[in-house]
């Protein structure tokens, strides 16, 4: 981690909405979830069970809200490529050091998503190799490799291209002893590449791995639609209102295509299906398109300030919240009062934890330390 004093220049280049929905999307990985499991103990029924069930990931086939939050942030880090990697790029920067900065950051992000699936404990035989940081560092790479070579015609090109080859090879490569177009947990190609070519363990289902080979692919084509989605935001030609309404009636196109699509290509999260990305990326078009006009357009922000100090240190929680329970400095000063909340002390000590956990980020966002990579 590395202490950063960015010009106050810089800060009001950026865009609040995409910090805030980054923020967003990390503030139920690093807890809120867990408020909403305390809810449904406290308050059990029909209503409640159903708001839970979001924060569950689907088994196979479907879409829930939690499915959600890792294409979304893939699509937040594209989203950010135009407003950076473009930028400089325009301006004339060496391409030799924007290549080597890539690589630098490719390796760091991969080697971090080693040490948090345990490389530390030196134990090769247990390490899962695949993991949420090493998927985000192969797509920022290849995504960045697209943005620094293409025009966003062609952006766009490689983004849907990805999609209908990957399509196109679920559906018509064979997998051996099964047959071709077989899209089961037990029998699909992309899982079956996983247990021809990665060690156990495999995370989150056991016929393959979440974060696999094939399935990445099209996890790159999440994050270019991230950049499309930038370029948008980053384009001078059409007003913050119109740029709003643009990104929501993209979300709206989006999820009809997905929705066309899974008839002949199911929405699994597991393996990242074509119609998968589309639905994902309809929901992430929506959620910026909601918080850029809110936030940029009609300048809404204070409210969004709890959500921004979580999305400029997303890395940072991500990591320390793997290594270091939250809890257990909240313990010290709820211990004694936690029986007082009777019924109620489930949704009290989540609350709490996430509370201490936001606030250590709030002391990092005062000092300016921010994990760059």
């Amino acid at each position: 981690m590395a202490k950063s004093n960015p010009p106050d220049a810089f800060i009001q280049k950026r865009l609040g909405s995409i910090d805030a929905l980054r923020g967003f999307d990390m503030f139920w990985i690093a807890g809120g979830e867990s408020i909403i499991h305390a809810i449904y103990k406290v308050w059990p029924g029909a209503a409640t069970a159903a708001l839970e069930a979001q924060f569950e990931h689907v088994d196979w086939n479907g879409f829930h809200f939690y499915d959600l939050i890792f294409p979304l942030f893939l699509f937040v880090v594209g989203a950010v490529l135009p407003f950076s990697l473009t930028r400089r790029v325009e301006e004339g920067a060496d391409r030799k050091q924007l290549y080597r900065h890539l690589v630098e950051r490719f390796l760091l992000l991969f080697l971090l998503g080693l040490v948090y699936n345990g490389l530390l404990n030196f134990n090769i035989h247990t390490l899962r190799l695949p993991g949420v940081l090493q998927r985000i560092a192969i797509c920022y790479f290849i995504a960045a490799l697209v943005v620094m070579n293409t025009k966003i015609r062609g952006q766009a090109l490689v983004a849907g291209g990805i999609l209908i080859v990957y399509w196109l090879i679920m559906k018509w490569v064979p997998v051996p002893g099964v047959g071709a177009g077989i899209i089961t947990p037990e029998n699909n190609l992309a899982g079956y590449l996983d247990r021809r070519f990665i060690p156990l363990p495999y995370c989150c289902y056991v016929f393959g791995d979440n974060e696999g080979i094939l399935s990445t692919f099209p996890a790159i084509s999440t994050c270019l639609l991230g950049v499309l989605a930038g370029h948008w935001l980053r384009s001078d030609k059409f007003t913050p209102n119109r740029k709003a309404m643009g990104l929501l009636g993209m979300g709206v196109a989006s999820l009809l295509a997905a929705w066309a699509w899974s008839f002949n290509f199911p929405i699994i999260k597991n393996i990242w299906t074509s119609s998968f990305v589309l639905c994902a990326g309809g929901w992430s078009l929506l959620l910026l398109g909601a918080f850029y006009w809110i936030i940029d357009a009609r300048g809404f922000e204070r409210w969004s300030f709890f959500f921004k100090v979580i999305g400029m240190n997303a890395i940072t929680i991500y990591l320390v919240d793997r290594f270091f329970d939250f809890g257990v400095i909240t313990k010290i000063f709820l211990h004694g009062l936690l029986p007082l909340f009777g019924h109620y002390q489930p949704l009290l000590w989540a609350i709490c934890v996430v509370s201490t956990m936001w606030l250590f980020l709030y002391f990092l966002y005062r000092q300016k330390i921010f994990l760059r990579v």
